[in-house]
């Protein structure tokens, strides 16, 4: 015991923390670059995953070389041809401005690295200042350090948020959830403190936050949820007021600042709840006032007519500004509040992978053990609450309803469900351990009656607590064990470099994508224009540096659905759109050879279903048998015809498959269908070594005296206007 009646231990209980966060920090960031770090060999070197993180790596170069008055100015020309795009206005800027600001600083400091490198690593670093911001936010809600150590611990280690921060998936979300829990963690401090300082903090952490990711629409509706709830049951208080209004009012203004949100703070209708909460805020703190003043019973007659006029009047506000189109909900907004509602009427929302409702499967695989704590956790909040609790239970209950609608959102799930399973966790251990202090007294109760030692004061057993102890810890080891392999085989793989084993358990490189897109940077022109499906069109331009006609930004429904329908046509009235798009190349993803199953042919129902919204000639029935997709021998005329098929297929008869079989597709498991293909308005001029990638040159057309004529842009604007392409681009 130290002179004040300390015990050692306890003194350096902060010197522990200090450590053991330090230690989770650096785990944090170790689980995520398997990528680049040797094991044996390297498995991929030092480069970008996935598709979007190359839009965000391309523009952050630009940023870097040309500096940030041209970054908010720049128009790309190289972006959906022939429309084009105006980054600037266009884009959430945080995670380029942080890691542009990151290189600047370095080399200031005498530190040369290249950007690439810096953003190779962003996230992993990120990952692990959100688990210092889960520690942190655990604490203020529950007091307990321990509980904020195990929330840093999960936060810094579950699968769903390592899918999003391994090193080189430089995208936003990367460094948005860093931003998430830190504004929640600001919030709940303003709150419990009244403080306007904390509040103003919690501003320039939603400030950061609306740069950094669309998402931030989560947070300026669950606070103002929040909000309500207190004062529905009764736990309203001042520092809930100045805490609420000071976060809205300046977390709006700073909101605006981005160009690309701008005036959508009071257009949107994803803002509606935090102005409606503000209004309802200053109507309660109106009538708590003339309650004071009037007395109770002219209080009553008062409440009930002019609380009633107001509560009608912002209702009748908010219908006639929504049903009106002067504040619009997004289309995923309401695929989230409507699950069938992307797939009735926006299918290019429907079609992405990642907007797809949750498996059982995702769920346990994404957060493992952690969907057994978490449940305890929000038993612990609701009965023992106060405001962090309460805060932590909703954001817990709505953050489950989302994930359940697009599995994208179980990344906002997993700090929620990280920090209930810290609460439910610690809580446990904490009533099963507290009692083994008493070992000694319970001995002697136990083994030496004769001795009258009183009767030990637990409320458990001893044999119980120890069994306990030994199940969480098991389970907390296996748990760190998944989350190791997830990272390790699951989430370090850039789509853009595949990996296998053959049958002898050789590791074997797949890199046909970056082998095509070298081939295009080589040999094509510098103004070539690619058409390909919108999932590739930000690789094209980053690899190749090639202008392409649509990409993964997907803002023109129209754009998109033209191409679809040129790859849904049969050859010819593909290749007339072709040269009215004056589109010189097509590159296709075909996965028939090396079992890659998310190629072009998987994804072609979709492509037909888009541009079945805007071009009434295409009829998804034609392309099904009997209800079924088939491209053997079964399949239909329009299906056989199309670019598509024709395009993947080309020059496929030859080759041998499974059972020695002449063109079988071993994705599809079937023998196509037509195994003698003549392209006539189209060449071939690439196909990479396991055929994954093919690439297509657009023949010029013949005139009558059998020339080939030009294609030019000089007459386009009536065969743009054919298509479609004006009236998008004029809407």
């Amino acid at each position: 015991m130290d002179p004040k009646g300390k015990s050692l231990l306890s003194s350096w209980a902060p010197i522990f923390r200090i450590i053991i966060l330090s230690l989770i920090c650096t785990l944090s960031v170790l689980i995520r670059i398997f990528s680049v770090i040797p094991i044996k060999v390297i498995r991929f070197e030092s480069i970008i995953h996935e598709f979007d993180p190359w839009f965000n790596f391309r523009t952050t170069k630009y940023l870097t070389e040309k500096g940030v008055y041209a970054f908010w100015d720049w128009f790309d020309s190289e972006s959906w041809f022939p429309l084009g795009r105006a980054v600037g206005g266009t884009i959430y800027p945080g995670i380029m401005l942080t890691a542009g600001s990151i290189h600047s600083i370095l080399n200031t400091l005498g530190f040369p690295i290249d950007i690439r490198n810096v953003c190779v690593f962003l996230a992993p670093g990120f990952a692990a200042l959100t688990s210092l911001a889960g520690y942190f936010l655990t604490k203020e809600v529950t007091g307990r350090s321990e509980a904020g150590l195990y929330a840093a611990l999960f936060i810094g280690i579950v699968p769903s948020y390592i899918s999003r921060s391994v090193a080189g998936s430089y995208d936003n979300e990367g460094v948005a959830i860093f931003a998430l829990v830190f504004t929640f963690y600001l919030y709940i401090k303003s709150v419990n403190t009244g403080s306007l300082l904390w509040s103003a903090a919690a501003s320039l952490s939603f400030f950061y936050m609306v740069a950094a990711w669309g998402g931030y629409a989560f947070i300026i509706n669950i606070i103002p949820i929040f909000v309500v709830v207190n004062v529905l049951i009764g736990k309203f208080t001042t520092n809930l007021y100045v805490s609420y209004c000071s976060f809205y009012i300046l977390g709006s203004l700073l909101a605006m600042q981005i160009p690309f949100v701008g005036t959508q703070v009071v257009t949107s209708s994803e803002h509606l709840a935090s102005h409606a909460v503000f209004i309802f805020l200053q109507i309660y703190v109106l009538g708590n006032w003339v309650k004071s003043q009037a007395g109770e019973d002219k209080f009553k007659i008062f409440i009930k007519i002019i609380i009633g006029m107001l509560v009608l009047l912002l209702i009748a506000a908010s219908l006639y500004m929504t049903l009106s189109g002067k504040m619009k909900w997004s289309g995923r907004s309401l695929s989230l509040l409507d699950p069938t509602y992307a797939k009735r009427f926006i299918p290019i929302i429907a079609s992405v992978s990642e907007h797809q409702p949750t498996t059982w499967a995702s769920f346990f695989f994404d957060l493992h053990y952690l969907a057994v704590f978490a449940p305890a956790g929000l038993y612990y909040c609701l009965t023992e609450s106060n405001p962090g609790k309460l805060f932590i239970a909703g954001y817990g209950v709505l953050a489950v309803y989302f994930a359940c609608v697009m599995v994208r959102l179980l990344l906002v799930l997993a700090p929620a469900v990280c920090i209930l399973s810290a609460i439910g966790l610690s809580e446990t251990l904490y009533r099963f351990t507290r009692h083994i202090k008493n070992f000694r007294q319970w001995y002697t109760y136990k083994f030496n009656p004769e001795e009258n030692t009183p009767k030990p004061k637990y409320g458990y057993p001893l044999e119980l607590t120890i069994i306990v102890i030994g199940i969480i810890g098991a389970i907390s080891v296996l748990y760190i064990n998944h989350c190791v392999w997830v990272a390790a085989e699951a989430y370090s793989s850039p789509t853009v470099i595949m990996a296998s084993k053959g049958y002898d358990g050789e590791r074997k490189i797949i890199d046909d994508y970056r082998e095509a897109y070298y081939w295009l940077r080589m040999n094509t022109a510098q103004d070539a224009r690619i058409m390909s499906w919108w999932d590739y069109g930000y690789q094209i331009t980053g690899f190749s540096n090639r202008t392409v006609l649509v990409d993964n930004n997907t803002w023109n429904n129209t754009h998109i659905a033209t191409i679809g329908m040129i790859f849904a046509s049969n050859e010819e009235v593909a290749a007339k759109n072709l040269r009215k798009l004056d589109a010189e190349y097509v590159l296709v993803i075909f996965g028939g050879v090396s079992y890659y199953s998310g190629d072009d042919i998987n994804k072609f129902l979709w492509m037909v279903r888009i541009a079945a919204g805007v071009f009434p000639q295409i009829k998804e029935e034609n392309y099904l048998n009997r209800g079924q997709y088939r491209i053997d021998s079964g399949m239909t005329e329009t299906m056989k015809n199309s670019l598509m098929y024709r395009l993947s297929y080309y020059r496929f008869g030859e080759i041998m498959g499974h059972n020695r079989m002449m063109g079988y597709d071993v994705v599809r498991r079937a023998e196509i269908g037509d195994k003698n293909i003549k392209l006539r308005q189209f060449r071939e001029v690439f196909t990479s070594e396991h055929w994954i990638v093919r690439i297509f040159k657009v023949l010029p057309e013949e005139n009558r005296d059998g020339l080939k004529a030009k294609s030019g842009f000089s007459k386009k604007y009536s065969e743009m206007k054919d298509l479609g392409l004006v009236r998008s681009k004029l809407s």
